[in-house]
Formats: C-alpha cells, structure tokens, sequence
C-alpha cells in the first residue's frame, strides 16, 4: 500500500493576541492508498478544522500536510488551485451541485475546468454514472433529483478525475435515515470496488461505522482509533458507541 496522506504534528490556532484558540494541537496520522477512514469527536473537538487544513481551505499553523507526496505548506495559492483541481474530490452535505446545469454537466464540471478532450469527457462521464447509479439522470436538472439521487451525482463528480483523495464533509447531514445507508452503501463500493482513498467527517456513529477507520479526535488531538478489521459492521457501531460515551457522549457537528 501507498501512503496518500500525511499529517504530521499539525497544529492549527485561531485568533490574536490574548485571545487565542488552539483548534488542532499536534494531529499526527496516516492514510494508505484505499483506505476509507472517518474522523469523529465532539463538538468542538476540531474535525471540520482538520478537514479544513488538509483540504487546503485553511492553512496549518505548523506542521507537515502531505497529499500524494505533495508537500501543501510549500505551494502557494496558485499552485494549491491547481492541485484541488487535480488531486483532490470534495462531497458536501448540501450537494454543491449548480441548478442550471444538467447533473451530467454537473458531473463533467471538474473534466472541463482541466480542459479535457470531449471524447474522455463522455467516456468518464458513463463510467461514473454507470457505477453510482445516476446514469438515467444525466439530462436532469438537480432539482428534479430526490436528495439521495443529488448525493450520488455530487459523488461522481467528486470521484471522475481519479483524485488521490475524496474529503467528504457530514456527507449524509442532509439525508434521511434510508438515503443515508443508500449513500453509505456508494461510499463502500466507491472505496472497495472503484478504489477511492476517503476521508470523512461525521457526527453519526452509525455512518461511521462505514469506514475501515474511526479516528477520534478531543480537544485539538488524536483521543483514539477504531479499526473495523474483520468485525461486522454491527460490531463496529458497537465500537464506535462506546468510544463515543467515553470522549462524553457529544458527536454534534463542529
């Protein structure tokens, strides 16, 4: 396995003078090529701030961030564009898709920005609807989609420039319980079948108990992990329960 991420004594502080914040207090950790990892914790505890640095919304106080053995601290804004661009597919909870373009314009959106030929465009384009499930949708506009459909259109989006990394941020915030596992259930084949490396903020325990990984994050820092192995997914909500009722019960959203 290859190493896709690398966080290394990351440390985040907001504010000046005598009123400071420390949101990320020397978050170290790794994630190999095909891993599908969640990161969970409190309110407050500094997930959507991680998600944030290494996304490169925000920039680290200190501290290495490595994406694909690209170094983010040492590029500047021009060069952290084209590698969003590029190496990185983002899911949010409110989908982000534009209303006036047709789900497969959606979909095709980051292809064009990177100028690609009309020909890959359309192959892409299948390739992903196909394997989402959103391949009868293309000539559909956004609003015409149920929530869950608009969450699979954002996912093939977010996955059809193969980035190294897919960041998904409260991915099913917006869903109800039955859309939440349908989108829960893509996320799987995505990582398992389609071979996306994700990283994934949530406060849902039963979403987290999707992932391979449970980082547990408390105070700025790395309280715990949870690994699903060979354990059911049952076994590991269970997991993911208990730890949650340790760090004090609270998984809202930060």
């Amino acid at each position: 396995m290859n190493e896709i991420l690398r966080i290394k004594n990351v440390t985040k502080y907001y504010g000046s003078g005598s009123v400071v914040t420390k949101a990320l207090d020397g978050v170290t950790f790794d994630v190999e090529k095909g891993e599908f990892t969640a990161i969970m914790g409190a309110s407050g505890s500094g997930k959507s701030t991680l998600l944030n640095v290494i996304s490169t919304i925000d920039r680290a106080s200190s501290g290495e961030i490595s994406v694909a053995g690209k170094r983010l601290n040492e590029m500047r804004e021009k060069q952290l564009s084209v590698f969003r661009r590029d190496q990185l597919g983002f899911i949010f909870q409110e989908y982000n898709l534009l209303d006036t373009m047709t789900v497969g314009e959606n979909i095709v959106l980051p292809l064009n920005l990177r100028r690609t030929g009309a020909e890959k465009t359309q192959r892409e384009l299948l390739r992903v609807a196909r394997a989402l499930g959103v391949e009868d949708q293309l000539g559909k506009f956004p609003y015409e989609l149920s929530g869950g459909q608009r969450q699979r259109a954002a996912c093939a989006r977010a996955i059809i420039t193969n980035p190294a990394l897919v960041l998904a941020d409260e991915p099913t915030g917006a869903l109800d319980s039955r859309n939440s596992k349908n989108l829960m259930q893509t996320f799987e084949m995505m990582n398992q079948t389609l071979g996306s490396t994700i990283l994934m903020v949530t406060h849902d325990p039963a979403v987290g108990s999707y992932a391979g990984r449970v980082l547990f994050l408390k105070d700025g820092r790395i309280w715990s992990e949870v690994y699903r192995g060979e354990r059911s997914r049952q076994e590991m909500y269970r997991e993911i329960l208990s730890v949650t009722a340790a760090l004090g019960g609270d998984t809202d959203v930060y």
